[in-house]
């Protein structure tokens, strides 16, 4: 993880930008049960094109959230997993998910 941007004095704010984009946000949720090759994570995310799910992946490496694997095989495969750092934000994906559910069931169970 390099400090190579400066950091917000809010940190809400400093959280919206490590993870605020919705494809980051998702991608954190789909690498939570483990190791997930890109194409999985492709296909899990659903809608994501490959350039936008490689920038994200990227900008979340550089900020310590995710690890790369690249393995010396002919075609390369590649993993992404959830760092340390990355697996610490699961409380605040599973009270999104709580919340979610309660807006739904609330507000379209009519």
């Amino acid at each position: 993880m390099q400090p190579t941007k400066e950091l917000p004095a809010c940190p809400v704010e400093t959280t919206l930008m490590l993870i605020g984009d919705k494809w980051k946000v998702l991608i954190l949720r789909d690498l939570l049960p483990g190791t997930k090759r890109f194409g999985e994570l492709k296909k899990s995310i659903g809608t994501v094109s490959q350039k936008v799910l490689t920038a994200q992946l990227r900008d979340m490496e550089e900020n310590g959230l995710v690890s790369r694997r690249v393995y010396a095989e002919v075609p390369p495969r590649v993993e992404y997993s959830l760092t340390e750092l990355g697996r610490s934000l699961e409380p605040i994906l599973n009270a999104m998910r709580t919340w979610g559910e309660n807006y739904k069931s609330r507000n379209h169970a009519e």
